[in-house]
């Protein structure tokens, strides 16, 4: 596997787990289970029309959460927190710096900011980058 697949499929991994570490979510009410934030925010209605249903707050340790307000298709309202994504762990912070190289990589390879952040989220997302696969990735230093 090639240094920037590994690096991609490591930090891909590790927002995944991130964003999924809440479900499954389970009704009270009905007791539908939504297995994925995808599926909680797809199969839910938000709870007004006039309101978004997302309401800024902060946990127990002073971070700031948004809380999201949805209706089950029973008519529950249900809600989750949703918090800043970022993994502060050891092994988070090493991805972060990687991704911080890699942006860096190709902005001195001409691609401009905010289209190297785009193509690198893209991969991370699952998908693919044309800009990517014509550079050739930097050494890895170990």
């Amino acid at each position: 596997m090639s240094e920037i697949n590994n690096f991609e499929a490591e930090l891909f991994q590790g927002l995944k787990e991130l964003a999924e570490s809440a479900f499954p979510k389970k009704c009270s009410t009905c007791g539908r289970t939504f297995d994925t934030a995808a599926q909680f925010l797809f199969e839910t209605q938000s709870i007004s029309e006039s309101s978004a249903g997302l309401k800024e707050s902060s946990d127990d340790d002073g971070a700031t959460v948004v809380e999201v307000f949805r209706n089950c298709p029973c008519g529950s309202t249900l809600l989750d927190f949703f918090t800043d994504r970022r993994d502060v762990s050891e092994a988070g912070l090493k991805r972060r710096k990687r991704f911080g190289e890699l942006l860096l990589f190709l902005m001195e390879h001409g691609v401009e900011h905010d289209t190297a952040r785009t193509e690198l989220l893209k991969v991370l997302r699952g998908g693919t980058s044309e800009v990517l696969a014509k550079i050739r990735p930097p050494a890895r230093d170990k």
